[in-house]
């Protein structure tokens, strides 16, 4: 079973002691390729560097809502021109937490809206109890390739994001005994939806309490099959493939090579020159709140 995980923060200092050995078992375990997402000015330059590092892993650039008062265009401007950096996100409106006014949330979503528009990249949406303002906004930029990362809404908001022809996607907060999200699940057609782990966040039932990883990206798909009566192997494949479509991931320059088990090998992952680890940031404690 191959796996796309398309929303991680591996940069963070959760993974500092054994990074690059994760991310080695990942490629060895059936994962093909990582997004790791920038939420800030640190975390995505981090993201480019791990990008820069690692053939099958990819970037994002931009600015949670947490930290919206942080914004610099100029930065985004720069890091949408880089070929490794596939999306603007994550960005949004967090109207949960409020670690920034609402003025400002809306203003900086809107700005970075309107960049990935101008420089034709896909949006990875963070929205906590804003549904209505992130669709609005989303709207109004004239906003094509979305995917609301970490869905949390009811029926009726993901019928009115896939009506758009955006993407939601699914986090291990599908896997709690308390999630609501059965539904959801049930009646997205299967080539609008995408899987993640939000690592270290957000780790799946039954590792709950543990760092997460890529490495647990599985039990979201098996948990989906579930829901839905399928296999996972039917929900990874479409995954998979609305995945490489929505982030538009280049052809690879080099022909993996494949295990018996249909794992790629560690060759998949393109090595440092230097041998450095990417800068290490300190994680705002606002953001492990939030999840």
């Amino acid at each position: 079973m191959r796996l796309f995980e398309t929303h991680a923060h591996l940069d963070l200092p959760e993974f500092d002691a054994d990074r690059e050995s994760l991310i080695h078992k990942c490629f060895d375990s059936g994962i093909d390729y990582i997004i790791n997402v920038g939420f800030n000015k640190e975390t995505s330059l981090n993201s480019l560097d791990l990008a820069q590092k690692h053939l099958h892993i990819f970037a994002t650039a931009g600015y949670h809502p947490h930290d919206a008062t942080d914004f610099d265009a100029e930065l985004i401007k720069r890091l949408a021109r880089e070929k490794n950096v596939l999306a603007i996100g994550e960005i949004g409106l967090d109207f949960f937490r409020n670690y920034s006014p609402y003025t400002v949330q809306r203003e900086v979503f809107r700005n970075q809206a309107h960049l990935a528009v101008d420089y034709d990249k896909p949006i990875v949406v963070h929205n906590r109890d804003a549904h209505q303002e992130c669709f609005k906004i989303l709207k109004e930029v004239g906003a094509k390739d979305v995917v609301f990362h970490c869905f949390s809404g009811d029926i009726i908001f993901a019928q009115q994001v896939l009506d758009e022809g955006w993407l939601i996607s699914f986090t291990g907060n599908v896997t709690y005994p308390n999630s609501n999200l059965e539904d959801v699940v049930r009646m997205m057609p299967l080539e609008q939806f995408m899987i993640e782990t939000d690592c270290p966040y957000l780790t799946p039932h039954p590792h709950r309490g543990q760092r997460n990883s890529p490495l647990y990206l599985h039990l979201v798909a098996e948990k989906i099959a579930e829901m839905r009566g399928v296999t996972p192997l039917e929900v990874a494949e479409n995954a998979y493939n609305n995945a490489l479509k929505f982030f538009r991931v280049p052809p690879d320059p080099v022909k993996p090579v494949t295990k018996k088990g249909g794992a790629k090998g560690s060759k998949s992952s393109k090595s440092s020159k230097s041998g450095k680890a990417p800068v290490k940031v300190k994680a705002k404690d606002k953001k492990k709140e939030m999840k």
